[in-house]
């Protein structure tokens, strides 16, 4: 059997980049005499089968011709006659075609070593401009390597721009996007995304409610960065710097959306942005399928986030129903997770990088207070339903109060 590692396995190998998973090309071989060595099926649009024992993916070589528009419409052909640099050059880009043998010998028919070396990203053929989904890939790749100081080759970027302008964007599905959303949310430097469809064109196609951000005023006062694009990014920023996960850095990324519906008569004040901002985010994770994890998380953020900065100024009954509606009291709450997005919403402003956020420990602080209380003569009172509630909302009130004051 004729086999080359591929792809992401040995572009990281390459970049001394931690490698992830192994993917492997096979020359020469059919579907059935796979299946006869042991391998185990599991391609829906192309021969794709899992080894034996190490259980990693092998693909028999293929190419493909555009058959419609959209990442699927595409006929695959697969045969022992398809060589390896025919597999490789319907990839997207050169540093994703080049392979190498188990013996460690590099087979790079299309620049991809000098292009990582060079760290340019640069698309291998214009058979690149047929799927959409590579527009989002290279995005993310530029999430990924970002801190490796990758640029956009100057001809993939007008390939992508055209891509933008013709219509082929237009037919992503929202698993993919969701999908690649989420792998670059999950990665070093996630603004970098962001910045690359921006400047490609495509954020506003696929992207219209972060798009629509940009050239947003807001107040200079308390927003020296003025656009609130920029402000969004910078927080994305902070947010990865305070938080691994994804759903912090999502809540993050759409907490200001109502921001982009205000009246330009307004500008830059935002009243009442925290809910008009509400319908937006419904329909944005409803349009990409967003699990409802990420969903409930930004909802809570984009609505109480304002709360939470003025921490200090809210009452003891403000504070406690905030925290109420947040389910602090519950045993599986998310609160930790709402004080970082809203910490790196503070952050994120040109020049309060590095300014500390009292707020969030002073909402920790009045959780415990509250929390604290002895609710066991309410329970055995004769109080029923609403009662028992209003009632042990104002014992929390009470010690969030002397908590206040302490």
């Amino acid at each position: 059997m004729e086999i080359y590692l591929v792809g992401g396995a040995v572009r990281d190998k390459l970049l001394n980049y931690p490698v992830q998973e192994k993917d492997w090309v096979v020359i020469g071989e059919t579907p059935e005499s796979m299946v006869k060595q042991g391998f185990r099926p599991v391609g829906k649009d192309f021969p794709v089968f899992l080894h034996p024992h190490s259980r990693e993916e092998y693909a028999l070589a293929r190419t493909e011709r555009k058959s419609s528009p959209g990442y699927k419409g595409f006929i695959v052909h697969t045969s022992p006659d398809v060589s390896l640099e025919q597999d490789l050059i319907r990839r997207d880009l050169t540093i994703n075609a080049i392979a190498m043998t188990p013996q460690g010998q590099i087979i790079d028919p299309f620049g991809g070593k000098n292009d990582l070396e060079k760290r340019i990203f640069r698309h291998v053929s214009p058979a690149f401009s047929e799927d959409p989904v590579r527009i989002l890939r290279v995005a993310r790749f530029a999430a990924r390597y970002a801190h490796l100081d990758f640029k956009l080759a100057e001809e993939t970027r007008a390939l992508m721009r055209q891509m933008a302008s013709s219509g082929e964007i237009d037919h992503l599905v929202p698993e993919r996007v969701w999908a690649e959303l989420l792998k670059a949310l999950s990665e070093k430097s996630p603004t970098a995304f962001f910045h690359t469809l921006k400047d490609c064109y495509a954020l506003d196609k696929i992207f219209p409610e972060i798009n629509r951000l940009f050239g947003v005023p807001q107040p200079e006062k308390h927003h020296p960065e003025i656009d609130t694009g920029v402000h969004t990014m910078l927080c994305l920023e902070q947010a990865a710097l305070l938080s691994s996960s994804p759903e912090v850095r999502f809540a993050t990324l759409v907490h200001d959306l109502g921001k982009g519906l205000t009246p330009k008569d307004q500008w830059p004040h935002h009243y009442g942005h925290e809910k008009s901002g509400l319908k937006v985010l419904e329909n944005l994770c409803a349009r990409l399928r967003v699990p409802n994890s990420f969903k409930s998380l930004a909802r809570h953020v984009m609505q109480y986030h304002t709360h939470c900065h003025k921490a200090f100024e809210l009452r003891a009954s403000t504070l406690t129903d905030l925290l109420t509606a947040l389910g602090a009291f519950k045993p599986a709450n998310r609160l930790a997770e709402f004080l970082l997005a809203c910490e790196a919403d503070a952050k994120g402003r040109t020049g309060f990088e590095n300014r500390l956020y009292p707020q969030a420990e002073r909402l920790r602080e009045a959780t415990k207070a509250a929390a604290s209380i002895d609710i066991t003569p309410v329970l055995q009172s004769e109080l029923k339903g609403d009662q028992i509630a209003e009632a042990i909302r104002r014992l929390r009130i009470k010690a969030v109060n002397e908590f206040i004051k302490a």
